[in-house]
């Protein structure tokens, strides 16, 4: 468990130091609209790369089309369209 923990905290240390370098010169040219985008896609990024780095099991958006297209494809099927 310990250098899982040792990954996160590498990337929660990466992460700041990008804020620290990224964030000061948004602001300071009053990009507010991408400081928002900014840091919403840093978060996602930290989240996912937290999740790998612990090996949870992350699904591919493959993964989520299949599911929605599961229901229609058993439709399809129990009527005899497809086998």
């Amino acid at each position: 468990m310990l250098p899982h923990m040792v990954n996160v905290l590498g990337i929660l240390l990466v992460a700041a130091a990008i804020s620290m370098i990224e964030v000061p010169y948004m602001w300071k040219k009053g990009l507010k609209k991408e400081l928002w985008i900014f840091s919403i896609l840093l978060l996602f990024g930290v989240g996912i790369s937290c999740a790998k780095a612990l090996n949870w099991l992350i699904p591919t958006p493959l993964d989520w089309v299949a599911a929605v297209y599961r229901p229609f494809s058993n439709f399809l099927t129990h009527i005899g369209l497809i086998k």
